[in-house]
């Protein structure tokens, strides 16, 4: 019988690493020899964070992670040309754990060249997230953004909206990240903890006003919101325009239709169609003429801007810790957000 480590949450909000039965591989699933994950600041905290504010001690331990890298050691039917040896990065809350062996399912997995490390191939599936708010925003050559927060999801959007020829500003109070920010070639800021930064984002967007803003950060945010229509630009007829986009897990409160002008309120959500669709991740495409952005293609062109070195994610690591110490990689996340924030977990064999 196979084993594996793997990382857990329990009701009481620790994380910890535990061995447990490696599964049988389905149908249309590649097993993988991990090598580094990835943990989400923003969506695996916030869970740990609020189990840790109020404890549920009948909650079973939770199986937890869904970005990682390897390589393939095993596939079951049918796997689209996947094969053992294969480098991989792999995605998704059904195998790509926090562990050192995943089943994941045959169109949650893509190929990874040689050029690229595991450690860069694990931001692939927060960078679909970062994507898919892209194509929601539907951002044009020359327009001018905003993106609030500049965590790991913040950053790449940041980034993603440059390559899409959007001149972006970023609002963020934490220096450390703004620093990150500098490093993988984002160039406007706000450090709103000690500048304006509706001043400052309408000086960068003079005359015009912003056309865009991404939401990338979690908790209330309708005071932002409100600072962000301020900044938006304005018809004759004095209504903000444009489009306001939530990709993180912050909630607005919008006072109705004159109010709030005719701005496009869009949500973008997880890494585009066919995550959380079981029959999508096992296998079943949909029409590529009607469906053209698929979580796989998303994974796929995150890659390729990795590997053309046109999306940067070196600097965003923080941390390279081992599984064992996953714990200790949780209470950084959460207790010191200034320090860290790319945390790779590297795995044993």
């Amino acid at each position: 019988m196979q084993k594996r480590q793997v990382a857990v949450f329990t009701g009481k909000g620790q994380v910890k690493m535990i061995t447990e039965k490696l599964a049988e591989l389905k149908e249309h699933e590649v097993q993988i020899k991990v090598h580094a994950s990835l943990i989400s600041p923003g969506t695996e905290m916030s869970n740990v964070t609020n189990l840790r504010a109020t404890p549920n001690p009948k909650m079973p331990d939770t199986v937890f992670g869904y970005a990682n890298a390897g390589e393939i050691i095993k596939v079951k039917g049918d796997v689209k040309g996947l094969k053992a040896g294969m480098r991989v990065a792999a995605m998704g809350g059904l195998g790509a754990h926090h562990a050192n062996y995943a089943n994941v399912p045959v169109n949650m997995v893509v190929p990874i060249p040689d050029s690229v490390t595991y450690e860069q191939a694990v931001y692939a599936c927060l960078g679909a997230t970062s994507l898919q708010a892209i194509r929601r925003t539907v951002p044009e050559l020359g327009e001018y953004g905003i993106v609030l927060g500049l965590g790991i999801v913040g950053n790449l959007a940041a980034q993603l909206a440059q390559l899409s020829g959007a001149r972006v500003i970023g609002w963020e109070g934490f220096p450390s990240r703004i620093k990150m920010a500098k490093k993988c070639g984002i160039r406007n800021f706000a450090n709103f903890k000690t500048q304006n930064a509706v001043e400052e984002t309408k000086k960068f967007a003079a005359p015009y006003g912003a056309d865009f803003a991404i939401f990338a950060f979690g908790g209330e945010a309708t005071a932002a919101f409100e600072s962000v229509k301020s900044c938006m630009k304005v018809s004759a007829d004095t209504h903000a325009m444009g489009r306001i986009i939530l990709v993180g897990g912050c909630k607005i409160n919008v006072g109705g239709g004159a109010y709030s002008g005719n701005l496009d309120i869009r949500a973008a959500s997880r890494t585009g169609a066919g995550y959380k669709d079981l029959e999508y991740e096992y296998g079943k495409d949909y029409p590529a003429a009607f469906v053209q952005f698929t979580t796989q293609r998303n994974l796929r062109e995150i890659i390729q801007l990795i590997t053309e070195k046109r999306l940067i994610v070196d600097p965003m690591t923080t941390h390279c810790l081992p599984l064992k110490e996953v714990g200790k990689a949780a209470d950084l996340l959460i207790d010191h957000p200034d320090k860290a924030m790319g945390i790779v977990l590297k795995m044993s064999h």
